[in-house]
């Protein structure tokens, strides 16, 4: 019995040296969430400007892919000026086997732009192309802090 209790904490092990190997091509389709805490600055009507820190995590659709389970932590920055709208953060993720992924994500004209950095391990080289939808707003629970969620879309390359 304890020999089965223990292959089993092996299989489930989210650390499991057994993971398995990621395609060299593939698609993604998956959601993510977060909360964080904001600094703002409130020079006017028509100028406003915030720094960030937000945590969150990733659910693939259907569970089980790419990206599902990640956690990610990112800091960015905000502004709408004279009505010109405009922001970039920088996330590290960390999947379940413990490999971790650098991602930027700039915003101009309503529009989300990714782009991935670097990788470790199975996410070494990775190149995205892909959409990302934002879902929400979401009310204010506390002020200074926010939440929100988004849908990323799209396909990946290995090398």
């Amino acid at each position: 019995m304890h020999r089965y209790a223990l292959a089993l904490l092996i299989v489930a092990s989210p650390f499991s040296a057994f993971a398995a190997e990621l395609p060299k091509e593939g698609s993604f389709d998956f959601n993510s969430c977060w909360s964080g805490v904001s600094n703002v600055i409130t020079f006017s009507k028509t100028h406003t400007a915030n720094s960030y820190e937000m945590t969150g995590t990733t659910r693939s659709n259907p569970p089980g892919g790419i990206f599902d389970k990640s956690t990610f932590r990112c800091v960015g920055m905000n502004a709408s000026l004279d009505g010109k709208i405009t922001g970039s953060n920088v996330c590290e993720s960390i999947d379940v086997d413990g490999e971790k992924r650098l991602t930027s994500f700039s915003t101009a004209d309503g529009k989300v732009t990714r782009t991935n950095i670097a990788g470790t391990g199975k996410y070494d080289g990775m190149i995205t192309e892909g959409t990302v939808e934002l879902l929400g707003p979401f009310p204010v629970i506390k002020e200074g802090m926010f939440q929100g969620c988004n849908h990323q879309t799209g396909k990946y390359k290995l090398k």
